[in-house]
């Protein structure tokens, strides 16, 4: 746990002249071309964003403990020639959308090819800005950025993302907004594709999070008696994933992937907005990575979605705020312990989120 002592404004004015000594964004560029910029502060988190994908965020560790997995040769620059999976960097944050998430499709409607989860995370942003002060105490910067999704004679969406950086916090927050800038109502599919990796998920992890369970498939229901469960890696492993109808505490849901007594890595999350939790096991030797994914809807496709009347439509000139998605690493028995508590009370207390259409 971080000291607070150590870190007051009056310790540190007297000490350094520079904050980025104790926190930073720190932007970069890789040999290959891509921009990267390196968040860190004194908790011992450090993540990577990458500008060029969507400002998603690739590496991530909390005192040397990695968080996620990371393909082969990431990151990739965005390259529309590649498959999906192709151009999959692994990292802690890919988003899905914006105007389809789910498997490669055909429109039902107009005949449109849709590749995996859509066009999101190969989009580049703008230049991202970086303002910060001491606020209540807490010393905390911002990172925003634009990112743009559309065509000529097409659609016109705008992301403007902002990372929220704590001096003391072991956290990722990041808020988006999303604005339809066009003149046609649009289907609007978002959903935060977050993977964890070897060793804050290995065998004996347990996913807590108060909902309804539902599997996809058959494979998935192979396994439904161990939902929760995570095991070691084994070779040729098939995906599991299960829909979570979440309960809530006003708006806000909280999950939490939890490796004994003293380890856990928590979500939460506007379940308002975000009325949607899927989960993804992927136990695969060599291939080990699991996702925690909020969202306005499940990864089935637009077509699912419009028949099942789950599409979330935005309107022409509408901005649609998607509140603060924030990732928090505990690492001592009582703050477990505590997040543990959370979750149990949200069980027996809280109310199903409104607006998850599951069966």
């Amino acid at each position: 746990m971080v000291d607070s002592a150590l870190w007051s404004r009056d310790v540190l004015e007297r000490h350094s002249v520079d904050m980025r000594q104790f926190v930073g964004f720190r932007a970069s560029t890789l040999p290959n071309g891509v921009r990267i910029i390196e968040a860190y502060n004194v908790s011992g988190l450090r993540y990577t964003i990458l500008p060029d994908r969507g400002l998603d965020i690739w590496t991530a560790d909390y005192q040397g403990m990695p968080l996620t997995w990371v393909a082969q040769g990431a990151p990739f620059q965005p390259d529309y020639g590649q498959l999906w999976l192709q151009q999959f960097n692994g990292g802690l944050l890919v988003t899905c959308g914006l105007t389809h998430v789910g498997p490669p499709e055909q429109d039902a409607e107009t005949g449109e090819y849709r590749d995996l989860h859509g066009l999101f995370t190969r989009q580049r942003s703008s230049d991202p800005s970086v303002t910060g002060g001491w606020e209540n105490g807490d010393y905390i910067l911002r990172l925003q950025a634009d990112i743009a999704e559309g065509w000529l004679h097409g659609y016109q969406l705008r992301v403007h993302r902002t990372y929220e950086l704590s001096l003391t916090a072991p956290e990722i927050r990041v808020n988006d907004t999303v604005s339809n800038l066009g003149d046609q109502p649009l289907p609007l599919m978002l959903l935060y594709h977050c993977n964890m990796g070897y060793p804050i998920v290995r065998q004996g992890t347990r996913l807590e999070v108060a909902s309804d369970v539902y599997s996809r498939d058959e494979e998935a229901q192979k396994g439904f008696d161990r939902w929760a469960e995570y095991d070691a890696a084994i070779a040729g492993y098939k995906e599991q994933v299960y829909f979570h109808h979440v309960r809530v505490d006003g708006k806000e849901s909280e999950a939490a992937l939890i490796t004994g007594d003293q380890l856990a890595l928590g979500f939460r999350w506007d379940a308002v907005a975000l009325p949607y939790l899927t989960q993804w096991k992927n136990v695969r030797h060599g291939m080990y990575v699991h996702g925690v994914e909020p969202g306005n809807c499940l990864p089935e496709g637009r077509n699912s979605a419009r028949q099942n009347g789950r599409l979330h439509m935005i309107e022409a000139g509408e901005t649609k705020d998607f509140g603060q998605l924030t990732l928090t690493v505990y690492d001592d028995a009582q703050a477990v312990s505590a997040l543990r508590a959370r979750i149990a009370n949200l069980r027996s207390d809280g109310e199903p989120v409104v607006g998850c259409k599951l069966p």
